[in-house]
């Protein structure tokens, strides 16, 4: 990587918003590749805060374990990439530092909650960005930027020094400008890691026999709009015919479930979580050291956190009180366990799952400010099902909307990545992909 080259990744990083912190280092011009990481993901070279004010300052002692792998691997890390607080946001309008603007209109957003990991993919060549995905956070700005976003099983890639937002849910994947950028890298941080038990005791990364057969949910298409299902059509037909896949229709009741499952599980495991930050250990320090400790705590997490973040700590917090666990949170679970046998009936007579990633494209900033929280959290729910299920999935360009990216969403079955990926490499063979104006 030349060092005009580096000056050309400032240039748009000014013009985007893409990274909170970026690296000055010109001798990444030698490394075999270069790679960015979700500002989650903690990194010894860089501050690492989550976009969340509570953080500033904290530099981490050690780097995330794909972070670690890229880099032994021979890769160099470009820096930090912009991203919603702790990852609650659909698009990436809740930072307490940069705001990502989407590559093909920067009135528009980059999705979230890795906003500038997409935006980063989209916009730099040969650009591999690590992402995390709790409830969507890697398709829906994949879809937004018009990018290929890939989320692993929940396990397959070491979550060792991820700043969690949900445990059970988080899940570490790439984003890349095409699928065989990914299919080359992912392997290098895929496997166990004894550091974390819960990337332990699954079957080992290989490769499978390609896909002879997509489902798509009948629920999945309930009130899409017409514009969107018209793109769509258009690519299960390429599906069909070019491809050779057989299409059938498959019924998922349990879809309609899922998100307000995921929205207890997740808030009720993002307050636990939150819970240790509180000026003692990490990031940002309370100014009054005389108050008693309760004091000190309300003032440094008063000031730390933003209003998402607050919103979902007392959501959270509720959801697990006396008397209301077992009501919310454990019924919760119980609906993932559900979803989970119903997404394994879908894959006894299709090897994959299609639906469109996003109902829309991505909005302007002024839309965005003008929705309800409702119809916030609403816009998730074509990501979320096989996110709470911890299923593999895929979003691929699959078409444009007034010049802006639609992306449609692939889901395999447990432990069936390389299906996802040969998919993708078949798709890309027939479609050509949307490259914004500027590149570098």
């Amino acid at each position: 990587m030349k060092a005009s080259r580096l000056e050309a990744i400032r240039e748009l990083d000014r013009d985007y918003g893409i990274f909170y912190s970026l690296s000055d280092d010109e001798s990444l011009e030698s490394a075999e590749f270069h790679f960015s990481a979700k500002d989650n993901l903690t990194t010894v070279d860089h501050e690492t805060t989550a976009g969340s004010r509570i953080l500033s300052g904290y530099r981490p002692p050690f780097d995330a374990a794909p972070v670690e792998s890229l880099r032994k691997a021979g890769g160099a890390l470009l820096g930090k990439t912009s991203m919603d607080e702790f990852g609650f946001g659909t698009f990436s309008v809740n930072s307490a530092f940069a705001l990502p603007r989407n590559p093909h209109d920067r009135e528009r957003s980059c999705g979230g909650s890795s906003g500038g990991a997409a935006c980063a993919a989209a916009l730099i060549d040969g650009h591999i960005a690590l992402g995390v995905s709790t409830g969507g956070s890697i398709s829906c700005p994949a879809a937004f930027c018009g990018v290929v976003g890939f989320t692993p099983t929940y396990g397959r890639v070491s979550r060792h020094g991820l700043l969690d937002y949900g445990s059970s849910l988080d899940k570490v994947g790439m984003l890349s400008a095409d699928c065989a950028s990914i299919a080359e890298r992912f392997p290098l941080i895929a496997g166990p890691d004894p550091r974390d038990p819960t990337s332990c005791g699954h079957p080992e990364h290989r490769e499978r026999s390609a896909a002879r057969s997509v489902g798509i949910p009948r629920q999945s298409l309930e009130g899409i709009p017409e514009e969107v299902m018209s793109v769509f059509n258009d690519a299960v037909e390429t599906l069909r015919g070019d491809m050779g896949l057989e299409v059938i229709e498959v019924d998922m009741p349990l879809f309609r479930y899922a998100q307000p499952a995921y929205y207890i599980i997740a808030t009720s495991e993002a307050s636990t979580n939150l819970a240790r930050y509180g000026g003692m250990r990490y990031g940002a320090r309370g100014e009054d050291l005389d108050t008693h400790f309760d004091g000190y705590f309300r003032q440094v997490r008063s000031a730390g956190f933003g209003r998402e973040a607050k919103r979902r700590i007392l959501l959270g917090t509720f959801t697990r009180m006396v008397g209301y666990r077992d009501r919310y949170y454990v019924k919760a679970l119980q609906v993932r366990q559900a979803l989970i046998a119903e997404y394994r009936r879908a894959f006894a007579s299709c090897d994959m799952l299609l639906a469109p990633t996003m109902p829309f494209v991505a909005p302007r900033f002024d839309e965005v400010e003008a929705m309800s929280l409702l119809e916030t959290y609403l816009a998730d729910h074509l990501t979320i099902p096989p996110n709470l299920a911890g299923m593999p999935h895929m979003s691929l360009p699959c078409g444009e909307i007034d010049g802006m990216p639609l992306g449609m969403q692939l889901t395999a079955d447990h432990w069936h990545e390389d299906r996802l990926l040969k998919a993708g490499l078949e798709w890309e063979r027939r479609f050509e992909y949307p490259v914004p104006e500027a590149r570098a």
